[in-house]
């Protein structure tokens, strides 16, 4: 995890390349904030000048959040009388950073606290596209692919898709039944996300690796790459990219 005391903010408005990992939803970025509470994930506050100090999230409301003070009363200070505080954390290895204005010095259960409007926007910085989330069996996500065989006759196949990421997927399909090409663009493709309608985009072929069975056949793994996703979509899976994990996690803490 990025070490807080040496974390240090990104200058949004100047890297015009991280609109895509804004989020701008109410509710997504509530969402986001009551799993670092949930986490209890430290956050690196930080009220200008060079200033900052450790702090975290105590409790969410409907149009505020509630932050824990720091110990050194300067710091408060600084915090209240800061134009923006940019709190700056990680929730399972991912970077977070969102202002926080307005602030206030309120008492909550009998201890100071800071409390503050909800942002109304959030940073959720997953550069890292080598990062794959491994879809468990029984979500049963698929993909439909439009390619062609042989003889460039238009072929549609359906198959399971075996991890996703925020740049792609991986799918494992018969060979014979289609001809793939690494560069090529596979067009008006369907990627069926559980509880939701299937999201239309374009593929492109990144890799193809044979994978040997036991019973002696072989297989093909497919590596795909989105390509200009619509914000909506990439918004989608996103969001079952981050509930599969919290799932997840939240099974290996309670020893399911």
């Amino acid at each position: 995890m990025e070490d807080l005391s040496t974390a240090r903010p990104i200058d949004t408005d100047r890297d015009g390349g991280l609109e895509r990992f804004m989020l701008h939803g109410r509710r997504q970025i509530a969402q986001l904030l009551q799993a670092l509470i949930d986490e209890h994930c430290l956050i690196a506050a930080h009220s200008g000048g060079g200033h900052s100090f450790v702090t975290a999230l105590i409790r969410l409301d409907d149009d505020s959040v509630l932050l824990d003070v720091s110990p050194d009363p300067a710091a408060n200070r600084r915090a209240l009388m800061a134009e923006r505080l940019l709190c700056i954390t990680q929730l399972q290895r991912i970077r977070i950073q969102f202002a926080l204005r307005g602030l206030a010095e309120v008492i909550e259960d009998g201890r100071p606290a800071l409390r503050a409007p909800l942002p109304d926007q959030l940073l959720r910085l997953q550069r890292r596209e080598s990062y794959r989330l491994q879809v468990p069996l029984k979500h049963e996500l698929g993909v439909s692919l439009k390619a062609h065989n042989a003889a460039r006759e238009p072929v549609q196949m359906d198959s399971r898709v075996i991890d996703i990421s925020a740049g792609g997927i991986a799918t494992v399909v018969l060979p014979g039944v289609a001809e793939f090409v690494i560069g090529e663009k596979l067009e008006d493709c369907r990627l069926r996300l559980p509880d939701t309608d299937p999201l239309a985009l374009t593929l492109e072929v990144r890799n193809i690796t044979p994978q040997p069975q036991r019973n002696g056949t072989e297989l093909l793994r497919l590596g795909l790459q989105f390509v200009s996703l619509p914000g909506n979509a990439e918004a989608r899976i996103q969001r079952y990219i981050f509930n599969t994990e919290r799932e997840r996690n939240a099974r290996e803490k309670g020893g399911i």
